[in-house]
């Protein structure tokens, strides 16, 4: 007995619904650790502390995806992020916004203010 046209359906019709549930699982966990981070970020104590500007990157993501007519479209985003050094020699990265990272040099000195993992501003001394 050999495969028949029935078998492809089934087949597909499995594949199709097991894809659809790891993209719903993905969605998911992405958006739980998204609210966690969220939650903790809240509950930590706002700190203000001596810090120094010791790294800055970006991170730029593009989506390409197709329109009418056949034509293609990009979204480009870029990321801003910092690397801050404090008295005791640990180093954390905070995201930070483009207008801030612009500000901001490596080799600065002054007064990190954040909150869990979120960036609440940068005073130079």
């Amino acid at each position: 007995m050999g495969f028949g046209f029935g078998m492809g359906f089934d087949m597909f019709g499995i594949m199709f619904t097991l894809v659809f549930v790891l993209v719903i699982c993905t969605f998911v966990v992405t958006a739980v650790r998204g609210i966690r981070q969220w939650n903790k970020n809240n509950n930590s104590p706002r700190l203000t502390v001596p810090a120094t500007v010791v790294a800055k990157r970006t991170h730029v993501s593009r989506r390409r995806h197709g329109g009418a007519n056949g034509h293609r479209h990009t979204h480009t985003s870029t990321s801003y992020y910092v690397t801050f050094q404090v008295d005791s020699g640990d180093r954390m990265e905070l995201h930070v916004a483009g207008d801030e990272y612009g500000l901001l040099v490596e080799g600065d000195h002054g007064r990190l203010s954040f909150q869990g993992t979120r960036y609440l501003g940068f005073e130079r001394i």
